[in-house]
């Protein structure tokens, strides 16, 4: 009999999870994934092994539907029943505001839970769809260890003046910062590089985590140096709908002459802008780049000049470049937005390999090129598997989990 933990990702209409089995030496080994997809209208509960092949697959209807909270228990009656007599002895989940206080992983308290819920305003787009189905959970199986594995904590290495805000020093008492996210992702990839490019991984590396939500990480010796996201999620990259950067102006005339309120003001900028709003069509990057529309074409081309403008700003923060690493939805599966980005970038030496490029695989660069490009899926579920075993591991020997 073998002891698994569950890896949930959780976000507003869908959840990833992953099985992983803990292996002699603390490793999470794979055993499924899947997600559940719709939440909310007609959800999709797929799961596969890890080949690919279909383990099981339900829908339902829309007039049907269960709730979030029965979609997160239908997924714990189906994970028992896959494991027949193994042991799921822990569930990790993505957070992804941890604040000032939550650095490393942590075993899930009441106590803690409170504390998350008060982060809620600095990412509430995400924040209560993190910690919904560990109420879920919770209350359907009280006795389940849960632990959260925080998206902001990977950062912690940025320096101060990286983190800092030219505001009075009172707010940044009050935890007004630089925080940065998607640091599960680039956990993952830095391990990655560690692992596959260990020469490349000791220099000087922009990550580029491009999907719905996007950002950039400066790193170097695999750690975070910077990145384009800062106090909330907001921050940085044109996103498939919210805005990135923008002058803080903007939303003072946007209020003050444009008569919106915070809320209409909160739903522009998180859920109306970004791709969505400049193309007028749609958020995903492949209905844009396969649409013949000017508005469309303009929508990408402001997705990769912010990309070129940020990148940019990564770059001198390392003091140069020996790797640019994608990853992510659009970083993944969108050689055209790779392509686009390399010959902005031409002037540091950069040459891209099309054929390995439309690939999509591995490193995508010619032998000559200064800077190697790397396309390196990510996987947030592994990395979640591992934190929440280390916890469950330094929990038994009474060791708190390393920062």
């Amino acid at each position: 009999m073998a002891d698994t933990v569950l890896a949930l990702n959780a976000g507003s209409s869908s959840i990833k999870f992953a099985l992983f089995e803990i292996g002699p030496n603390d490793e999470a080994n794979p055993i499924s994934r899947g997600q559940v997809e719709g939440i909310g209208n007609a959800p999709h509960f797929l799961a596969r092994d890890p080949s690919g092949a279909i383990l099981s697959e339900q829908r339902w209807p829309h007039d049907t539907a269960p709730s979030h909270k029965a979609l997160i228990g239908i997924l714990l009656d189906w994970v028992d029943h896959h494991l027949g007599a193994d042991r799921l002895v822990a569930v990790g989940h993505r957070v992804v505001h941890g604040g000032s206080d939550h650095r490393v992983p942590e075993r899930v308290t009441d106590r803690l839970l409170d504390a998350l819920d008060r982060l809620t305003p600095l990412a509430p787009l995400h924040q209560p769809h993190s910690l919904s189905p560990i109420r879920a959970i919770a209350e359907a199986r009280p006795g389940l260890v849960q632990v959260a594995c925080f998206d902001t904590a990977y950062h912690r290495t940025m320096p101060p003046v990286a983190t800092r805000l030219a505001l009075p020093r009172r707010y940044e008492h009050q935890g007004l910062r630089r925080y940065g996210f998607h640091g599960l992702s680039y956990e993952y990839i830095a391990g990655r590089l560690a692992t596959d490019a260990p020469a490349l991984a000791a220099g000087r590396v922009i990550v580029a985590h491009l999907g719905n939500g996007a950002s950039l990480c400066a790193m170097r010796h695999g750690r975070s140096l910077d990145t384009t996201m800062g106090f909330t999620a907001l921050d940085g990259l044109v996103m498939g709908t919210r805005c990135g950067s923008i002058d803080p102006g903007v939303l003072l005339y946007l209020q003050q002459s444009g008569g919106l309120s915070l809320g209409d003001l909160e739903d522009l900028l998180y859920r109306r802008s970004g791709l969505l709003g400049v193309s007028g069509i749609d958020s995903d990057m492949r209905t844009l780049l396969g649409s013949r529309t000017e508005a469309a074409r303009e929508a990408v081309e402001l997705f990769v000049y912010r990309f070129i403008q940020q990148a940019g700003a990564m770059l001198a923060t390392l003091g140069g470049l020996d790797g640019l690493v994608f990853t992510a939805g659009i970083g993944e599966h969108a050689p055209e937005i790779r392509t686009a980005v390399c010959a902005k970038l031409a002037w540091l030496g950069i040459a891209l390999d099309e054929e390995l490029n439309r690939a999509g695989k591995g490193r995508i660069s010619m032998p000559q090129s200064r800077v190697e490009i790397w396309v390196i899926p990510t996987d947030e579920e592994a990395m979640i598997a591992r934190h929440t075993i280390a916890t469950l591991q330094a929990k038994s020997h009474g060791r708190m989990p390393e920062a």
